[in-house]
Order: C-alpha cells, then sequence, then structure tokens
C-alpha cells in the first residue's frame, strides 16, 4: 500500500502527501476518513516509530520502542482510488491520538498503537459502528522507551539499522567567545 490516504472520490491523488495521518478525535467526521474508519480499517506492522523533537535551531530523532522492541501494530485506514489509466492504487493512513507519558517530552502527538487483544475488533468487517472501534483511539498503555537517534534516520535512503542505534546526546556548549561579549 502506497502511504498518504487517497480517497475513492479524489480527482486526483495530489493531497495524498498530506493524508499520511489521519486525527482520532476527527477522522468520523472528516470526509477522508469518515468511511474508511466505518468500513476499511487496517493494522500497520512495525517494530518502533520516530518522533522529532525540537532542541534550539535543530530537530533532534528519537526511536520509540514498545515492550522492548517487540513488533506491534498502528490503527490505520486504508482506501482505493482508479487513476486515469484505470488502475487501482490502495493507499493508507496512520490514526494519531494524543501522546502518552512517555511520547509528550518529545512531541504533541502518537500514533494509535493497538492493543494486540483488540486486533481482531479492528479488522471486523462487521464492525461498522464508528462509536465501537474509536474507544480504541487512546494512547498506548503498553511499556514503551524512547532513546535519540542519528538525524541520518532523516534521509529516506538511508534504510538500514543503524537509523534506530541508540546515540549519546552531546550537551550543549557555552560559546568560547560569545557574540554579545
Amino acid at each position: 500500500m502506497r502511504w498518504g490516504l487517497v480517497p475513492s472520490w479524489a480527482k486526483d491523488m495530489s493531497g495524498a502527501a498530506m493524508m499520511i495521518n489521519a486525527r482520532s478525535e476527527t477522522a468520523a467526521t472528516k470526509p477522508a476518513f469518515r468511511d474508511p474508519l466505518a468500513n476499511r480499517r487496517c493494522l500497520i506492522p512495525a517494530d518502533g516509530f520516530y518522533e522529532w523533537k525540537r532542541i534550539g535551531k535543530t530537530k533532534q530523532p528519537y526511536c520509540f520502542e514498545v515492550n522492548d522492541g517487540e513488533l506491534f501494530a498502528f490503527a490505520g485506514l486504508w482506501d482505493r482510488w482508479k487513476d486515469t489509466s484505470g488502475q487501482w492504487i490502495k493507499s493508507c493512513s496512520i490514526l494519531t491520538t494524543t501522546p502518552n507519558a512517555v511520547t509528550s517530552p518529545v512531541h504533541d502527538r502518537m500514533p494509535v498503537i493497538l492493543d494486540r487483544d483488540d486486533y481482531d475488533l479492528w479488522l471486523d468487517p462487521g464492525m461498522t459502528n464508528v462509536d465501537g472501534v474509536s474507544d480504541l483511539l487512546k494512547p498506548c498503555a503498553q511499556s514503551m522507551r524512547s532513546y535519540p537517534v542519528s538525524p541520518r534516520v532523516n534521509k529516506t535512503t538511508n534504510d538500514d539499522a543503524a537509523c534506530s542505534a541508540p546515540v549519546e546526546l552531546l550537551e550543549a556548549q557555552p560559546a568560547l567567545f560569545p557574540r554579545d561579549a
């Protein structure tokens, strides 16, 4: 699937890049996400995710893991859209929620991480009651940890284990020759 939801009714794919995430609090009321929330839910497997914390003029990436690096699943929505040549494009989006205690020092949102016991309900095609599945869209209560990683994770061509390797943060050193002196 392509990341960045393209609604079935879209005229083109131009807005897909902006629909990589959907706010769980408003997904049921937004035209692009309302029908997928009721009828096209998916699990997006992961073993971690990244968020960036602004530190002065730079952004420091952090890796977040669940249960010491175990595989987990984000709550996702999907849709399909037919392009002008008649080819179907399947796309998805990750639902987000307010942060838990582990993510809040770094970011004001976090992906919805579903509890394993809720996977079947989330995927149940017979569960079209949006209120019933909306109860699952809460901050992760499982054991989580975070740690700083190298800024090399910012480049999509870097796709290896070093992206999620912990790094030691260097404390900001006072200027040797302050400009205002």
